[in-house]
């Protein structure tokens, strides 16, 4: 990623700008350029931190195509690994649990809790054998407010270069986020490309028309803008009527009566609703024409929550519901031969019904093609 991130908004040309090329979505080809390139050299949710909270716990995720595992060490370092073995590749570890020690399946080399080859069958056989020198290969990881990311390119910036001011403002938020924890995730698979799946999310021009629960009842369409923060979308809108919300919202509390959203490029996003409630979003891209979502909503040390329970149902039932009959429709009308890409709507006012967002996501998918 380069550091300089051209404002659509200082950028417009004299020409409308257009949405991109259907073959964004349906190349297969582009696909797995992306998954070699972008989604590589991106910073890529793993889990939240409380799914390995001792030393020895381990969870298994997969980015970009690779298989990997994220395991706290000795002295409770987090640290990710590829999931391969270094003697002759056999997949060392399938879902979660807890060890004292990463042993291979295949010829029972064994690796201690920061990758160290501790052990290798009869290899005292071999001459000049120097375990010392064999390690798993270790992925770049970093925790956000504790969630797990990790990134495929060693050299890429710091998170907090990425997205500036992102982790303060969470804070501001949430001051309580440290002790959040997951109650309950939400697996959502979609029939379209997994970015046909993040512009959606990124843009409320179709709230109003298509999200009748979440326009009046989260969210005040008059204040909502979208704007970009780094390689960050930012949205930011006061709460809807606050009497129309299906839950009690304590008022006291900095921020209670807003909803705002962090999307971080590319396939992950904080979203804070009325009354303080974190849920989150991250996209798996599965195929060129197959993604999956995930809903992840959170309690203070994960103690059960009936309001938080019903809500998420309730998002499950409506929003989301609605969203993927919205992106599996995009995704067939890519495919067609009529689809030419129309101008986008940049209302140099911003707001709700402009499509800035959109022109920086398609700026960002550009310059990860370069």
């Amino acid at each position: 990623m380069s550091e300089t991130i051209a404002s659509p908004r200082k950028t417009e040309a004299a020409a409308p700008a257009r949405a991109l090329d259907a073959r964004y979505y349906t190349d297969p080809s582009v696909w797995q350029r992306e998954t070699e390139t972008l989604l590589a050299r991106s910073w890529q949710f793993a889990t939240h931190a409380s799914a390995v909270p001792e030393p020895g716990d381990y969870a298994t995720f997969s980015v970009a195509g690779e298989d990997l595992f994220i395991l706290r060490g000795k002295n409770g370092e987090l640290r990710a690994f590829y999931n391969v073995c270094q003697h002759r590749a056999h997949q060392l570890l399938k879902g979660s649990g807890k060890l004292a020690v990463v042993v291979c399946p295949y010829h029972a080399w064994s690796y201690d809790l920061e990758g160290r080859l501790r052990g290798a069958p009869n290899s005292d056989s071999v001459p000049d054998f120097d375990r010392s020198k064999i390690c798993l290969t270790e992925v770049r990881t970093e925790l956000f407010c504790g969630f797990v990311f990790v990134n495929l390119d060693s050299d890429a910036c710091p998170m907090a270069e990425c997205y500036p001011g992102v982790e303060a403002e969470l804070r501001a938020y949430l001051p309580q986020i440290d002790r959040l924890r997951p109650l309950e995730w939400v697996e959502v698979p979609e029939a379209c490309n997994w970015k046909v799946s993040v512009e959606n999310y990124s843009e409320c021009y179709h709230c109003t028309l298509n999200h009748p629960t979440f326009a009046k009842g989260v969210i005040e369409p008059k204040s909502y803008d979208i704007q970009p923060q780094g390689y960050c979308l930012r949205h930011r809108t006061r709460s809807a009527d606050l009497d129309r919300l299906t839950y009690p919202v304590d008022l006291s509390v900095p921020h209670a009566d807003e909803y705002s959203s962090w999307y971080l490029w590319p396939m992950f996003s904080f979203q804070v609703y009325p009354g303080n409630t974190l849920n989150t979003y991250h996209w798996r891209a599965d195929t060129h024409d197959r993604c999956t979502v995930w809903r992840g909503w959170f309690t203070v040390d994960g103690a059960e929550n009936e309001t938080i329970r019903k809500l998420a149902a309730q998002d499950r039932a409506t929003t989301v519901e609605e969203d993927i009959r919205i992106v599996e429709a995009v995704q067939r009308g890519l495919r067609s031969r009529g689809y030419r890409p129309g101008p986008l709507i940049l209302d140099p006012r911003g707001g709700l019904n402009s499509e800035h967002s959109i022109a920086a996501l398609h700026h960002w998918m550009r310059e990860s093609a370069d």
